[in-house]
C-alpha cells in the first residue's frame, strides 16, 4: 500500500472515531473505544477481548484485557446513538455513488454451545444451513448497488428465554424487553427508520419475512413498496377472477360485509399458476456482473391479488406484481416474491430491484470474516449487542475507504501497523490453543 494513502487512512479513521466518541459518554471510554475498533480491523485470527487486548496493547495485555471487557461488556453506553452516529458518518460515502434504493431485512446466526449465552436455543441457523444451538439476531441495512450498511441490529430472544426470570437476571435482558417475532422485530426497525427521516428506499426481504401479511401490510402503511420473498403455496387471485361479494341482505339482523368464496371461486397457489404460464410468459434477464460472468435466470411476472384469508375482509386486496424465477434446467421454479412497486416498472428493473438483497448477504459475510462479528464470547445482552455495534461502526468505515480499501481485498485488516504480539501468546479460541 502506498504509505501516503496509509497516512491518510489512518488520519481518517481516527476524525471517524472522534465522531463516535462525541456520542459514547464519559471521556474514559475514548481510548477503549478506538482500540476495540483497530482491534476489530487487525487481522487476529479472531475479534474477541482477549486476542485484540494482545495486538493493541501488548506490553500490558491483562490491563487491556480488562478494559476492553468493560467497556464491551459493561459500560452503559447507546447502541442506537453509536449507530446512527456511525451511520451519520458513512450514508454520504455511499450516496455519493448513488441515492439509497433499498432497505433490506434479514437476521444471521450464531453457532453456540450450551445454553447459557443470551437468547441462544435451537433454533435455525443461516450459517450452518440447519437447525442447530444458536443465537439469532435480525436487522435493517440501507442500500444502493454500490454499498450497503446496518443501520439496527436486535437480538431475537425466543418465548422461553423471555419468560425465564432466572436466565434473564444472569444475561442483563433489560425488564422492558418482551417477545417479539422476528417480522415484528423487522416492522419495528422499519417504523424507526421512518421516523428518523432516513432516505428511503424499497423494502426487500426473503420468504423468511416475506411470508408474514402484517409485515407486508405494515410496511404499506408506511407508504413504502417492497419486494418480498414468498413461499410456493401462497394463493393469489389471477387477473379476471376474485371472491364473490358479500351475501345480499335478507331484510333482517346485519347488513353482510364479507367477501366469499364457494366451490366454484377458489384462489390458486403461486406454483400452480406458475406451471399453467405459457412459454412466453418467461424471459431470460440478467441483473449484474457475477464472480466470471454476468448473472441471468428465467422470470415471469404477473398481476394478482394475494388471497390470505381475505374472507375475514370486506374488501379484496390491491393488485400487485408475482415475480416468479424459474431457472433453466430445473424441474420446477425455484422462487417467488411478491412486490408493491409501481404497475409500469420494466420487467429488468423489478428483477434488479428484485435481486439487490444479495447485499445484505456481502455485509454478513464481510461483518464476520473482516471485523469479526460472531466472534463475541460474552454471555450478556450488552455485551452481545455492543460488540454487533462496533463492528458494523468498523465495517462503516471500510465502506467510507472502499476506494481505496476495498473491504473485500488484502488491504481491509492492515490500515495500521500490527504490533508485536509476546511470544507463545494463544488467544483461547484459536486453533492453537490446543
Amino acid at each position: 500500500m502506498d504509505l501516503r494513502a496509509f497516512g491518510d487512512s489512518e488520519s481518517r479513521f481516527s476524525g471517524y472515531v472522534e465522531g463516535l466518541v462525541s456520542v459514547i459518554g464519559h471521556a474514559d471510554r475514548a481510548s477503549p473505544l478506538r482500540d476495540y475498533c483497530v482491534g476489530l480491523m487487525m487481522p487476529c485470527e479472531r475479534k474477541s477481548v482477549e486476542p485484540m487486548a494482545a495486538v493493541t496493547a501488548p506490553g500490558r495485555t491483562a490491563a487491556q484485557h480488562q478494559s476492553l471487557l468493560h467497556f464491551v461488556g459493561n459500560a452503559a453506553w447507546s447502541d442506537e446513538k453509536v449507530l446512527a452516529k456511525a451511520r451519520e458518518m458513512v450514508l454520504p460515502a455511499i450516496e455519493r455513488q448513488g441515492p439509497i434504493e433499498a432497505w433490506i431485512i434479514d437476521d444471521t446466526g450464531f453457532p453456540k454451545k450450551g445454553e447459557h449465552s443470551v437468547g441462544v436455543a435451537r433454533q435455525y441457523c443461516g450459517q450452518l444451513g440447519k437447525q442447530d444451538n444458536c443465537q439469532v439476531a435480525v436487522s435493517l441495512s440501507l442500500a444502493n448497488h454500490h454499498a450497503s450498511l446496518p443501520i439496527a441490529y436486535r437480538l431475537y430472544l425466543p418465548e422461553d428465554w423471555v419468560e425465564d426470570s432466572k436466565r434473564r437476571r444472569k444475561t442483563g435482558v433489560p425488564e422492558d424487553v418482551r417477545f417479539k417475532t422476528k417480522p415484528e422485530i423487522a416492522l419495528e426497525q422499519i417504523e424507526a427508520a421512518c421516523k428518523a427521516g432516513l432516505p428511503r428506499g424499497v423494502v426487500l426481504m426473503d420468504a423468511g419475512y416475506g411470508c408474514n401479511t402484517d409485515l407486508r401490510a405494515g410496511v404499506s402503511a408506511l407508504a413504502l413498496c417492497y419486494v418480498a420473498g414468498i413461499m410456493p403455496q401462497t394463493t393469489v387471485w389471477t387477473s379476471g377472477k376474485g371472491p364473490l361479494p358479500p351475501k345480499t341482505w335478507s331484510g333482517r339482523g346485519r347488513h353482510p360485509k364479507l367477501i366469499r368464496r364457494d366451490d366454484e371461486h377458489q384462489p390458486i397457489s403461486v406454483k400452480e399458476l406458475a406451471r399453467g404460464l405459457p412459454k412466453r410468459a418467461w424471459r431470460t434477464i440478467e441483473w449484474r456482473e457475477g464472480t466470471t460472468e454476468r448473472l441471468s435466470s428465467r422470470f415471469a411476472r404477473v398481476r394478482v391479488r394475494v388471497a390470505h384469508r381475505d374472507y375475514n375482509l370486506t374488501h379484496s386486496r390491491p393488485h400487485e406484481w408475482l415475480l416468479i424465477e424459474w431457472p433453466k434446467g430445473e424441474d420446477a421454479p425455484t422462487k417467488y416474491w411478491l412486490s408493491t412497486l409501481p404497475q409500469d416498472i420494466t420487467f429488468r428493473s423489478l428483477v434488479d430491484m428484485t435481486k439487490l438483497r444479495w447485499r445484505i448477504e456481502r455485509d454478513y459475510q464481510e461483518l464476520k470474516q473482516e471485523v469479526g462479528l460472531g466472534h463475541f464470547e460474552g454471555r450478556g445482552w450488552r455485551g452481545f449487542h455492543h460488540h454487533a455495534t462496533l463492528c458494523i461502526a468498523a465495517y462503516g468505515f471500510l465502506i467510507s475507504e472502499r476506494e481505496t480499501i476495498p473491504p473485500c481485498g488484502p488491504h481491509s485488516t492492515t490500515l495500521f501497523p500490527q504490533p508485536a504480539v509476546p511470544d507463545g501468546y494463544r488467544p483461547r479460541g484459536s486453533a492453537l490453543a490446543a
